[in-house]
């Protein structure tokens, strides 16, 4: 596959990773957009966190950032999401792109277990959008690349948060380089939403290991 040589090239690429085909509101699913993921993909490339490195994508859904990290040449990419819908959808994509550095598990990430090393993390987990979500569920996400071992994590969480998150990284000896920002677009997927489409204001923070 010829190189992408422009975040615009990316995007396009990544323009044709399905939305979640079922989405399930106890899994507070939504599909991050393809601008979203290409721009803070190709800053963690510029960064040196994805070419030649092994990447891991936890709650990767449809798999756009495991795909993503594939196309920019990670040396290996795992997408790893409980959805068995969703990760089907994302099978047949890597099958069709021919992308040799990729694979995708069903697993509930508490269960997951990466036997190599584990070098970037990319994770968009339930951030709490929805009044009536789990709270906390990020934070496991989080004590997850803890437990894997990552130098690089990349985390959504919502903006109302940042304070207490800068606290929560700290505290669990990680150093915050970058803290990226996104209005992230919630589309009417669930029968409780009243409006089209309403625009999160999201934050993903960049960590490593202390």
């Amino acid at each position: 596959m010829k190189k992408i040589t422009r975040k615009k090239h990316l995007e396009m690429k990544l323009q044709s990773v399905p939305a979640h085909p079922k989405p399930k509101v106890g899994l507070e699913q939504y599909t991050t957009p393809s601008v979203i993921a290409s721009d803070l993909i190709w800053n963690a490339y510029s960064l040196g966190d994805v070419e030649g490195r092994d990447i891991v994508d936890l709650g990767c859904g449809t798999g756009i950032f495991a795909i993503g990290s594939s196309l920019m040449g990670a040396n290996s990419s795992v997408g790893v999401d409980i959805d068995e819908d969703s990760i089907k959808l994302a099978q047949e994509l890597k099958d069709k792109l021919k992308l040799t550095n990729l694979n995708f598990i069903v697993s509930n990430i508490d269960d997951f277990n990466e036997s190599s090393n584990v070098d970037t993390v990319f994770q968009n987990p339930p951030f709490g959008s929805q009044k009536n979500a789990d709270s906390g569920q990020d934070l496991r996400f989080i004590q997850k690349a803890i437990e894997l071992e990552t130098e690089v994590l990349y985390s959504f969480h919502m903006q109302s948060t940042e304070d207490f998150l800068i606290k929560y990284y700290e505290d669990n000896d990680f150093e915050i380089t970058h803290i990226f920002r996104y209005k992230f677009p919630i589309p009417k997927i669930y029968d409780f939403h009243t409006k089209e489409k309403q625009n999160v204001n999201v934050i993903v923070i960049r960590a490593i290991l202390k």
